[in-house]
């Protein structure tokens, strides 16, 4: 039996036809978290502003409800780990300065 903490490792092949249909998650926050029945649950959350006359309302509406595994959710962790560390890593590359002149 494997392990459930241990995501499972192998070239994996992901259908060209299913990624066409894939959703795109757009979320702020995660609202809230827990766990049931061996199952990770993630509630996915996003701001939306709503005019209220001259001012502003935020309210905040559920974009998707997330339920996998702990494998999966350990092979989630890992590539947000990696996304998070190349994002920084493009930070701390230097910028070029753009003269305001040009000759």
């Amino acid at each position: 039996m494997t392990d459930p903490e241990t995501p499972a490792q192998g070239p994996v092949t992901i259908s060209s036809s299913s990624s066409e249909r894939a959703p795109i998650i757009y979320f702020d926050g995660a609202s809230c978290f827990g766990h049931h029945n061996g199952a990770i649950q993630i509630e996915l959350a996003a701001n939306l502003l709503m005019p209220v006359g001259a001012a502003v309302r935020v309210d905040v509406v559920q974009t998707a409800h997330l339920r996998c595994s702990v494998a999966a959710a350990l092979a989630l962790r890992e590539a947000l780990d990696k996304a998070l560390a190349m994002f920084k890593q493009g930070q701390q590359q230097p910028t070029e300065d753009i003269p305001a002149v040009k000759n």
